[in-house]
């Protein structure tokens, strides 16, 4: 697919939605102005599973970290497939979160062999293996929980600052993991392409 124009100079992506080029935009609205499509955070040229994703993310990103996004979105235009591709890039989407982000937060929290549990599991790529994975994830959550809950009583306003530095490196990591999964779920299906595991 062609891009019809460009971003403007100096636009930086936003979170939410806008009423417009001028009034700012969040990764998806920029993919349907490059593409030349009516103004929309849901633009049809982009794959629905990626937009998906990249919506999300982009709202969870502070202003400086979401700017990693903008070299994506010349890659995202012309991703919308049939139905068969969109099933194995949400089977990406799903094998990414519980076998790489969820893993990286656990090893954040000291869980290290939940999170060694989950790294374990099989590619993520069916209603089996998700059926799996979910023990695997529920038995994490538990963990988790009781672990905030003691975290909860102990800490106060300081320690969530110091909290947040010191979780920085997660964070970098994960960012970097979620580009390289954008970047697979776009080249599944682009002249025969497949996705690693």
């Amino acid at each position: 697919m062609t891009l019809v124009r460009s971003l403007p100079e100096g636009l930086l992506l936003s979170e939410g939605s806008h009423g417009s080029i001028e009034d700012g935009a969040c990764v998806m609205e920029a993919a349907a102005y490059i593409a030349g499509e009516g103004w929309s955070d849901h633009p049809a040229c982009v794959s629905p599973v990626i937009a998906e994703f990249c919506r999300s993310w982009n709202d969870a990103m502070d202003d400086e970290d979401r700017q990693m996004l903008r070299p994506l979105i010349p890659l995202l235009i012309g991703t919308a497939s049939d139905e068969a591709t969109e099933l194995r890039r949400s089977w990406m989407c799903l094998d990414w979160l519980c076998r790489e982000c969820a893993p990286a937060w656990l090893d954040a929290a000291g869980l290290t062999a939940r999170a060694g549990d989950l790294r374990a599991l099989a590619q993520i790529e069916s209603e089996e293996r998700a059926q799996a994975a979910l023990a695997a994830l529920n038995a994490a959550r538990d963990e988790a929980s009781a672990a905030r809950a003691a975290a909860r009583d102990a800490a106060r306003a300081a320690a969530w600052d110091a909290a947040g530095a010191a979780l920085r490196p997660t964070v970098v990591a994960l960012q970097a993991s979620a580009l390289d999964l954008v970047q697979r779920m776009a080249a599944v299906g682009a002249a025969g392409v497949g996705a690693r595991g």
